[in-house]
């Protein structure tokens, strides 16, 4: 034998793990797409409120335990966790899917359309995956059949984290990937990384699109109460008129972020989005209650514009000589992008996107709760398109809309993008 061979042999590590290369993700993909599309329309017919996704939860348990997993169930009410152990040691990432459905009434004539019911705040609403998270579960699951096909040539471990009521708990009950941690679910061993998709958010069908830093923004809510004192419509003077303060309030709030915070260093949100108040045309009412929204991307920022808004309301209030009862409601933070994560990961998602570009966007100001993962470990929360290529995804419905649906072939892109963001992590 050639010394040069022997030595070669010598020097190799005698039990190294085998390459999985992106074309055996591939196939594997492809060769569990007709099940992932099964069971996304599984998900879309028989869709969940927030924290109240109890036959959400069976049916993956239930898929999980078919691929000898073994799932930890009623985490944060409804969630499920499970670790997918690789044959040689290594770290641990996570990949994470919402559960949740919305109190929407589906209209968009699919053979598995919802018809589901529910009562939501009172009223009985109809109930729809109208933000795709019906996609983002059988996504997840696809990619877990993948990584557990794999899993003897993984250098560690995944973690598939199955969150519930990403959409907001019920008034007065916690949840989402905020509980979920305060219940431990990294408190014995936290993943050096936690990757997401979402579905839709006008991106390009099929498409991946992402940015370092600020990807969605921190969500918090105001409520206010202008009390004033009731009089005649025709003697306004006897009285202190609420409406017209609550008004100036409203014009006042505007100014916050257009004249007041610095508007360079992050987009900034302030908007009023109910106002209530008064029952008959010449009566001036004693209080008008109004609520509104809050997004931010900078948490200095997010802090100070709490302050002006509860400020700016008190200050115009006192000077009509009316009162306010300020109540401010905090929300998700934003969703940041680690930086080092996502110059990891880009040149994997220009892979898996093949002739497709990697759409490098502006931050979006809808919000997520991943965020509270991102807050502990490094994230990358990314937008795949819903729609079909050849259609301006700008024409589609929305999300939220009655009608959003998703272009199924798309869905074989996300158990590609997951399982290839996870394999390129723990073996390189």
């Amino acid at each position: 034998m050639n010394k040069h061979i022997l030595w070669l042999i010598l020097l190799l590590p005698l039990n190294a793990p085998a390459q999985i290369t992106p074309s055996q993700l591939d196939l594997l993909a492809a060769e569990v797409q007709p099940q992932v599309v099964e069971w996304r329309r599984w998900f879309h017919e028989n869709p969940e409120l927030s924290n109240r996704e109890f036959k959400t939860a069976a049916q993956i348990e239930g898929i999980l335990r078919e691929m000898g997993l073994e799932p930890q169930t009623g985490i944060a009410h409804t969630g499920i966790i499970a670790i997918i152990e690789g044959g040689k040691p290594g770290p641990m990432v996570a990949i994470r899917s919402d559960m949740d459905g919305l109190p929407v009434v589906e209209q968009t004539g699919l053979p598995f359309a919802s018809t589901k019911t529910d009562v939501y705040n009172g009223q009985d609403v109809g109930v729809m995956h109208a933000c795709g998270h019906d996609n983002h579960m059988s996504m997840l699951l696809g990619a877990a059949w993948v990584l557990n096909s794999v899993k003897e040539d993984l250098a560690g471990s995944v973690m598939l984290v199955f969150q519930p009521a990403e959409e907001g708990a019920p008034e007065g009950e916690a949840g989402g990937a905020e509980l979920m941690l305060k219940e431990g679910i990294w408190a014995e061993s936290k993943p050096e990384a936690v990757f997401g998709i979402h579905v839709g958010i006008a991106t390009p069908g099929g498409q991946i699109a992402v940015k370092p830093g600020p990807l969605m923004a921190a969500v918090d809510s105001f409520e206010i109460i202008v009390v004033g004192k009731q009089s005649h419509g025709a003697m306004p003077w006897n009285g202190i008129d609420p409406i017209v303060v609550a008004s100036q309030i409203v014009l006042g709030l505007q100014t916050i972020v257009s004249r007041q915070v610095d508007v360079t260093l992050a987009p900034s949100i302030v908007s009023v989005g109910r106002i209530s108040g008064g029952v008959r045309n010449n009566v001036i009412p004693d209080r008008v209650e109004m609520e509104g929204t809050i997004r931010t991307f900078d948490e200095n920022m997010r802090r100070e514009i709490h302050a002006r808004i509860e400020n700016t309301a008190r200050a115009i209030a006192s000077a009509a000589g009316a009162e306010i009862e300020f109540k401010l409601l905090i929300g998700y933070p934003a969703v940041n992008n680690n930086a080092e994560l996502f110059e990891k990961s880009l040149p994997i998602l220009q892979r898996v996107s093949g002739d497709n570009p990697v759409n490098i966007i502006t931050p979006q100001t809808v919000a997520e709760d991943f965020s509270f993962f991102a807050n502990e470990t490094p994230g990358l929360f990314l937008f795949l398109g819903n729609g079909p290529p050849d259609v301006d995804p700008t024409t589609l419905p929305g999300n939220h809309s009655p009608y959003f649906d998703m272009y199924e072939p798309n869905l074989e892109m996300g158990v590609r993008i997951f399982s290839n963001l996870v394999v390129d992590y723990l073996n390189n």
